[in-house]
């Protein structure tokens, strides 16, 4: 009975456009978990420090800051956008350091700037569907406020920690030191994950805790070809 209860507490109820967010939280979910395991098998996603795993040679590549720019800016610009085609929503319709080293292949660059813009969108969308319907019993976003904000301070700290590494136009992976590295292969996924907990409690829709959920799988497989 409490198991059936809990996501009652903490989740808003279905809205009439359920069907659509529904499918896209569990498409949301397998896919990154697909990618997650892949990694483990040792097939990752060619960008960062896994740039030259497997490199294609056919496959155009890009400047590291260039391949980030393109990843990064359609969600970014998505999410300004969405105060215009929004407005007037409620408090939860929410808020680098980085030393570049190898290139990035363009399509890479493409699949992670289609998913990232995607899942923005989705994520965005779900939390509109929840205008106008009952607050969960459980109120969590000023914790998850909390909770984002400790996942956003030790994911920038520890990405300064990797920063340092490299010393000018430096481009050798070299082995972490400080922070957490000493007890977590790599502590700046642990406070990303840590960071999209935050947002899902912020949000408190399904599709925000299977991202979360997603992202934490894919993550571990990224935290385990790093360690080997």
């Amino acid at each position: 009975m409490a198991t059936t209860m809990f996501p009652q507490l903490i989740l808003y109820p279905p809205p009439a456009a359920t069907s659509y967010t529904t499918a896209m939280a569990l498409f949301t979910v397998v896919s990154m978990a697909s990618a997650g395991i892949s990694g483990i098998r040792g097939k990752q996603l060619q960008y960062s420090k896994f740039w030259n795993v497997g490199a294609k040679k056919s496959t155009p590549k890009l400047p590291g800051k260039m391949g980030m720019l393109l990843a990064y800016t359609p969600a970014f610009l998505f999410c300004l956008a969405s105060f215009v085609m929004f407005p007037n929503e409620g408090l939860r319709f929410v808020l680098f350091v980085h030393k570049y080293s190898g290139p990035m292949f363009l399509d890479i660059a493409i699949t992670i700037s289609l998913s990232y813009f995607i899942q923005t969108a989705n994520m965005i969308y779900a939390q509109h569907l929840t205008r106008g319907l009952q607050e969960p019993p459980v109120d969590l976003k000023f914790v998850g406020i909390l909770i984002f904000l400790v996942g956003l301070s030790g994911n920038f700290y520890h990405h300064y920690l990797l920063s340092k590494l490299r010393g000018v136009g430096g481009k050798e992976y070299k082995i972490p030191r400080g922070g957490l590295f000493s007890l977590v292969i790599c502590p700046h996924y642990l406070f990303e994950v840590l960071g999209f907990v935050g947002v899902s409690c912020i949000a408190q829709t399904l599709y925000a805790f299977s991202f979360t959920l997603g992202s934490a799988m894919l993550l571990m497989g990224r935290s385990y070809g790093t360690r080997k």
